[in-house]
């Protein structure tokens, strides 16, 4: 398997500002890069869906990640647009990693139930929204991985059959 490329889209509007420094993201880098992960590139953004939705078009049409994940914004306040910028550039939506995500929140908290995150595929890049928090962004994506994993292999169009179990 080729190493996945990544891309790290970070949501808040505080962090944009340098009113608080960015945690999720560099937490990402260095769980990405414990499994073989290359991260190619990581941005901060304002609460903004169409900024949101032209970074993460820039990004999966460029070619240069398999993977793009972002981190915050995908709560209930009312600055929180990061599923809406997400679907508004995806071909596709894939329900089971969000769903299998909050489930794995579910276990910490009862808050995770308003998680509106979401992942699919826009070209040949797959996209995941992350929680906020350094925690819960990790603990999501490690609930997940072994999917993604195989999920990016078959979108770069790897044709073995996918019912063989790891």
């Amino acid at each position: 398997m080729e190493r996945i490329r990544a891309a790290i889209l970070t949501v808040s509007d505080r962090a944009a500002r340098g009113e608080r420094a960015d945690r999720s993201g560099p937490e990402l880098v260095v769980w990405l890069s414990e499994r073989s992960a290359n991260v190619v590139t990581t941005k901060i953004l304002a609460d903004d869906a169409e900024v949101i939705s032209a970074q993460l078009t820039e990004w999966a049409d460029l070619g240069a990640c398999d993977l793009i994940l972002t981190t915050g914004g995908t709560g209930v306040s009312p600055r929180d647009r990061t599923p809406e910028a997400t679907h508004s550039v995806l071909d596709f939506v894939i329900p089971g990693l969000a769903e299998a995500m909050r489930a794995e929140s579910f276990k910490q908290t009862p808050h995770a139930v308003l998680s509106r995150a979401m992942a699919g595929v826009r070209k040949q890049a797959l996209i995941i929204n992350l929680p906020g928090s350094p925690e819960a962004a990790i603990g999501n994506l490690a609930a997940i991985w072994p999917a993604v994993a195989h999920a990016v292999d078959k979108i770069r169009g790897d044709m073995s059959d996918c019912a063989k179990m790891p």
